[in-house]
């Protein structure tokens, strides 16, 4: 490598412009070969990639450098591109340069694999450890689907409509909707393989349909009592609503599964959810993992919800961890932000949902098992996997404004979005636009006087002073808090600077300390709201966590931090918690799992690659009640329902084969 390339690097290294991380791989690759100039800008473009949650960098595509380049100031960029000099050209260049070196291995080539760091697979230069991920996830999925039943006869059709019709009696009210039921066909679906994905928006119906589902399966069961279930989520939160959401669903199926098991039975058949870090057996200081295919994970069927957030490492560990029989059901909205780390599954498994892509022999099937008929606008026969798949798309939860506003901003109409925003159906809807976002402090600590439901942070303030007094005993006023914060939050597309987290956490907490709401001990303080960055195994937080400072009922003087955990609570005293942030304020893809009753969604000033149509349709979707949106101009709103983001993947084409 030329010396003025590299002090470049080093340059922008010590100006933080460039991640060590980056520069000591370069340096790493550099000990144990010769390493060619057009290597090292790939690898630049390969690291910062992977920072924006791409697996892969297509080395043919003449947006490849922009994802390194916009990171930088003009000056620094025409510095490194005349450091780096001229490139090749063409995928023919580019492989003739990798083949070169011994550091890559070509998986297309017939060569054997001899460990190489970096792999260039087609088109698309990996990480190996992303390379490794992807044809893991792959296999195993390619694997599950091919265990279907080779005939759908052996499947008790006539049972299986017999359960359906009980499951989902017919509702007059919904005799003249347009189209098939997808709820009955993502159950039926299901039943085929060992592998499913159920999709669909807020609203749709994913874990109406999944619960019913479940019974289903039990009722199909020769000894149902000894069927085991797992339901599991990213995130504890997520996990806590699934099991919720499930438990009332079921509630009401009871007396239909009464001539297969008792209400207890099934009561008891559906587990408390846990978070995925703990179902595989995460250890502290490891990345190994207590189940993995020479220890799998006992189970027949397993619930995986909130899909989208799940990143390649971990898919690749759950499969892994699977035992063969296994079913793996996994929910979740496309349409939302991927995973803060690297990978965007759940897109890639989504990539044909919205059309279907049945076979005709699918669809035959169908018919028999649930009476409903697939549109032959929905027959494109596209891959093994979308006979697997149900997109459920009719939201009864979001028919009003913040539907008709998600709708707008997923299908990237700006216009509809911001009349929709203006129209303000019953205050249910506010657009803001403050010059300083400190013009805002009113809204976070009071809420919109127009609206009772669309309170700020004021209602949780008045369940914690009120103190344990006011309740039957000290847990039932802890979980009261933890309810109340619920009703409101903060979300913001960036994390630094005036309009991003730290900035409004900061200008929420400094207001409670002028008005002597707030007593610090330390960092510390009665009411602190913090969400958990890093996971701690030995204290069973994990990061996005949330949780409230409160009084130690043990310790006088001392305080613990509250989790929620499904129906319990979780304490961590507050002195052995080292990896949290305080919490008025949170990121558009820490909220991913959670609802609040009222979502103010704050977007920077600044144009930015993070301000995107998913992470404005993921805030948005986060609201159950209400919604708030600021914006510094109406620039913002336009910027980000234009911006998509397609993140950089081999699985999906993995996926289609």
């Amino acid at each position: 490598m030329q010396d003025s390339a590299m002090n470049t690097l080093q340059q922008l290294a010590q100006d933080g412009r460039l991640s060590l991380l980056t520069l000591n791989f370069i340096r790493y690759l550099q000990r144990h070969a010769p390493v060619p100039d057009a290597l090292i800008w790939l690898v630049l473009q390969l690291t910062e990639a992977e920072a924006q949650g791409h697996s892969c960098i297509c080395v043919d595509d003449e947006s490849a450098p922009a994802l390194l380049l916009t990171a930088l100031n003009t000056e620094e960029r025409v510095l490194l591109q005349a450091a780096f000099g001229v490139l090749p050209a063409d995928l023919a260049g580019w492989r003739q340069v990798l083949a070169a070196c011994r550091l890559v291995w070509l998986a297309d080539s017939g060569q054997a694999d001899a460990g190489q760091p970096l792999i260039l697979d087609q088109n698309r230069l990996y990480l190996r450890r992303y390379w490794q991920d992807e044809q893991a996830i792959a296999t195993a999925i390619q694997r599950r689907l091919q265990t279907a039943h080779a005939n759908d006869g052996d499947l008790p059709s006539e049972r299986i409509r017999a359960w359906l019709e009980k499951l989902f009696p017919a509702n007059p009210e919904n005799a003249a909707d347009a189209g098939p039921d997808w709820q009955r066909i993502a159950c039926a679906l299901a039943l085929r393989g060992r592998f499913s994905v159920i999709t669909g928006g807020p609203g749709t119906g994913k874990t109406f349909t999944v619960a019913r589902l479940l019974c289903l399966l039990l009722a199909l069961q020769e000894h149902p009592d000894q069927f085991r279930i797992a339901l599991a989520a990213p995130t504890g939160k997520a996990a806590a609503r699934l099991k919720q959401s499930i438990d009332a669903a079921l509630a009401a199926l009871a007396p239909v599964l009464n001539s297969v098991l008792s209400a207890e039975q099934l009561a008891s058949a559906i587990p408390s959810a846990t978070t995925l870090h703990s179902l595989l057996g995460a250890r502290p200081d490891t990345r190994r993992l207590r189940h993995h295919a020479g220890n799998p994970l006992q189970m027949d069927v397993l619930v995986v919800d909130e899909a989208s957030m799940i990143h390649l490492e971990m898919m690749a560990n759950l499969l892994d961890a699977l035992a063969p029989h296994t079913l793996l059901i996994l929910l979740g909205d496309k349409d939302q932000l991927a995973s803060v780390e690297a990978g965007a599954v759940m897109a890639d498994l989504c990539e044909f949902a919205t059309e279907g892509g049945y076979s005709r022999a699918t669809a035959d099937w169908l018919a028999d098992a649930t009476g409903e008929q697939i549109p032959d606008n929905f027959l494109t026969s596209r891959s093994l996997l979308a006979q697997h798949t149900a997109m459920l798309r009719q939201s009864r939860r979001f028919g009003g404004a913040i539907g008709q506003l998600a709708l707008a901003v997923n299908r990237g109409d700006a216009a509809s979005a911001a009349s929709v925003l203006r129209a303000a159906e019953d205050d249910v809807l506010s657009w803001q636009q403050p010059a300083q976002i400190a013009a805002s402090l009113p809204l976070f600590l009071h809420g919109r006087d127009a609206h009772t439901d669309a309170s700020g942070y004021a209602a949780f303030r008045s369940v914690l002073n009120a103190g344990p007094e006011s309740w039957p005993d000290y847990d039932s006023w802890v979980k009261a808090v933890l309810k109340a914060f619920d009703r409101f939050r903060v979300l913001c597309a960036v994390r630094e600077g005036d309009w991003g987290v730290q900035g409004i956490n900061t200008l929420i907490e400094t207001a409670l300390l002028k008005q002597e709401k707030i007593r610090r001990q330390g960092d510390w303080y009665v009411g602190r709201p913090v969400i958990v960055t890093r996971n701690d195994y030995s204290l069973r937080v994990f990061n996005g966590d949330i949780g409230i400072c409160l009084p130690d009922p043990a310790r006088e003087g001392s305080v613990r931090v509250y989790f929620p955990a499904g129906d319990q609570l979780h304490s961590v005293l507050a002195s052995r918690l080292s990896d949290v942030e305080t919490a008025y304020a949170m990121t558009v893809h820490k909220s991913q799992g959670s609802e609040f009753g009222h979502v103010a969604l704050v977007l920077p000033p600044q144009q930015t690659q993070v301000l995107t149509r998913e992470l404005l349709y993921t805030g948005i979707t986060r609201a159950k009640t209400c919604f708030t949106l600021l914006t510094a101009s109406p620039g913002s709103l336009e910027q980000a329902t234009a911006q998509v983001t397609r993140r950089n993947s081999g699985l999906r084409y993995l996926l289609s084969d």
